[in-house]
């Protein structure tokens, strides 16, 4: 199976760049790593005193999103989708059966991070490079739409959860053996995808 890592700041356009891989190839699926927060307790309390807790590690159900790779991955199909509600702090499973996956992509912030676990799999990872004003607006317009954040909430958080990314991950942060590409505003995304297809 193909496997496709999309990384990037908040806002910088991981899950348009995905859905438009999804559109022009078949049999593909996405597994978001915005559905896989922590919840309980754990995701009511920590924010109040962790800044940025979203962003970082820490909130991240590794766990069940590695079982959720692995299952697919290794059966090709899929057989659950996971939404998370950022303003309750749960996560809805909906049944939703999908066979014969080709390629998987995995998106999110957290994607890097779960790509550096991996061993023995070769993949392919779309970096997307952006400008942080943009990112910004999306983020502002979506956390206040979404989120139930007001637009002081939402700009500071922004800021925060920049500054965590690029913190975490350095420049060549990824296994030497990956196809790695860089995506910016002028990039010709559909000789991208060629390559990665054919």
């Amino acid at each position: 199976m193909k496997l496709i890592f999309i990384s990037g700041p908040s806002g910088s356009g991981k899950t348009t760049l995905s859905n438009q891989i999804i559109k022009k190839n078949k049999n593909g699926i996405v597994l978001s790593t915005d559905n896989y927060y922590k919840t309980g307790l754990i995701s009511k309390l920590l924010p109040k005193f962790v800044e940025g807790f979203f962003d970082r590690s820490m909130s991240f159900n590794k766990k069940l999103f590695k079982k959720d790779f692995e299952f697919i991955y290794k059966n090709r199909i899929s057989i659950y989708d996971r939404y998370y509600n950022f303003e309750k702090k749960t996560t809805q499973k909906i049944l939703n059966e999908i066979n014969d996956i080709s390629f998987l992509i995995v998106e999110g912030i957290f994607a890097k991070e779960f790509s550096n676990t991996l061993n023995n799999k070769d993949y392919i990872f779309l970096e997307i490079k952006t400008n942080k004003n943009e990112c910004m607006k999306r983020v502002v317009q979506r956390d206040i739409k979404e989120r139930g954040k007001g637009k002081k909430q939402a700009e500071n958080d922004f800021l925060k959860s920049w500054d965590i990314y690029y913190e975490k991950f350095k420049p060549n942060s990824i296994k030497n053996n990956t196809n790695k590409f860089f995506i910016e505003k002028n990039t010709d995304i559909d000789h991208i995808l060629k390559t990665l297809f054919n």
